[in-house]
C-alpha cells in the first residue's frame, strides 16, 4: 500500500505539545484517537493526557480522522520521536496491525483503547467496553420503552468499525425476541451526527409511524433527535450508546432520547496510560492483552450522575 506523505509542518501541527517535547524525565508518550470533534475521543486523549501528566510523562496529541494513511504517518512520527509508548483508539481493525508490528520492531508498545484489532501479541494492551453487554442493556431498554411493540429504526457505526458490528447483534440478539417489534429500516451513518440527521430526515418520508430509533452512539442519536425534532415527532424514543454529556441533557430534559449506555472512554484511557508506566518500569505487561470493561445504563435514574463519560461516586 502507497502511504501519502504528511509534510513536517502539518504534522508538528497535529501533535499540540511538541515545544515541551524532551522536559520530561520519563520520556513521550503519544495519544493517538480518532476525531475531538466527537466528544468521546476528545475526553479519551484528556484522560490519557491527564494521567500521562500526572506519571511524569510528555504527550504528543493527535487525531487521525478515521483515516488509516493519516493514522500510519501519525504511528511513524511518534516511532521517529522516539515515543516511550503510544496510546491508540484505532482507524480499522485490519489497517492498523501492520502499523502496530512496525512499532513493536521499533520498540515503541502500543496500548489499544475502544476499538480491537484483529491479531493478538502486537499491541501489549486492548482495553475496550464490553459492548456486546453494553448493547444488550440498551436494547433491553429501549424494548420497555416502546413497552416491546411498534417499528423502529437502527442507525449503525461505521462498516470498518468492529464495535459497530458488536453493538448492532447486541441491540439484535435482546430486540429479535419481541414479536411485535419491527426494524423499519438500518442505515449506517458512520459515526456522525450530520450523516444521522440526513439518513433520519430521509427514512422519515418513508416511514413516517415509526416510535423509536436505536443508535450504535451518541453522536449520530443527537442527529436522528435533530432530524425528529425538525419533523415534529416528539414522541419518537431514542435510546443511544456512549454516554456523552450532550445526551445526558436530553435525558434530563425529557427530550426524545431516553436512554444511552455509558463505556467509560475517560477511565480506559488513564488504565492505558497505567499499564504502559508499569510496562516501561517493569518490562512486563500489568496484565492479560484483552481486557474488557463493562458498560453501565444511562436513564433518567442516573444521568444527573454523569459527566465527561463517568459516573460520579
Amino acid at each position: 500500500m502507497k502511504f501519502t506523505l504528511l509534510k513536517t509542518s502539518l504534522v508538528a501541527a497535529l501533535f499540540a505539545s511538541s515545544a515541551s517535547l524532551y522536559a520530561a524525565d520519563n520520556g513521550l508518550i503519544a495519544i493517538i484517537t480518532p476525531s475531538h470533534d466527537n466528544p468521546f475521543f476528545k475526553a479519551e486523549a484528556d484522560g490519557a493526557m491527564a494521567k500521562a501528566k500526572e506519571l511524569g510523562y510528555t504527550t504528543l496529541v493527535a487525531s487521525h480522522d478515521d483515516d488509516v494513511n493519516k493514522q500510519n504517518q501519525l504511528i511513524e512520527t511518534a516511532i521517529a520521536r522516539k515515543a516511550k509508548a503510544i496510546i491508540l483508539d484505532n482507524a480499522g481493525a485490519d489497517a492498523t496491525v501492520g502499523p502496530l508490528e512496525k512499532a513493536k520492531a521499533a520498540g515503541v508498545p502500543t496500548f489499544l483503547i475502544d476499538r480491537e484489532i484483529n491479531k493478538t501479541g502486537v499491541a501489549v494492551a486492548q482495553i475496550v467496553s464490553n459492548n456486546y453487554q453494553g448493547a444488550q442493556l440498551g436494547a433491553e431498554k429501549f424494548a420497555k420503552l416502546l413497552n416491546g411493540k411498534g417499528k423502529y429504526v437502527e442507525l449503525l457505526g461505521r462498516q470498518s468499525d468492529t464495535n459497530a458490528h458488536v453493538r448492532s447483534q447486541g441491540y439484535h440478539d435482546i430486540l429479535d425476541d419481541y414479536p411485535d417489534m419491527k426494524m423499519a429500516a438500518q442505515q449506517t451513518a458512520n459515526w456522525s451526527q450530520t450523516e444521522a440527521f440526513t439518513r433520519m430526515e430521509s427514512i422519515l418520508q418513508t416511514q413516517p409511524d415509526i416510535v423509536g430509533v436505536i443508535s450504535g452512539n451518541d453522536t449520530m442519536a443527537l442527529g436522528a433527535e435533530a432530524a425528529l425534532k425538525a419533523a415534529g415527532k416528539t414522541n419518537v424514543i431514542v435510546v443511544g450508546f456512549d454516554g456523552s454529556d450532550y445526551v445526558r441533557d436530553s435525558i434530563i430534559a425529557k427530550s426524545n432520547i431516553k436512554a444511552t449506555v455509558l463505556q467509560p472512554g475517560w477511565e480506559q484511557a488513564q488504565m492505558a496510560v497505567v499499564q504502559a508506566d508499569f510496562y516501561l518500569k517493569n518490562g512486563k505487561p500489568q496484565l492479560q492483552e484483552k481486557q474488557l470493561m463493562d458498560c453501565v445504563l444511562i436513564d433518567d435514574s442516573n444521568a444527573s450522575m454523569l459527566k465527561t463519560f463517568k459516573l460520579a461516586k
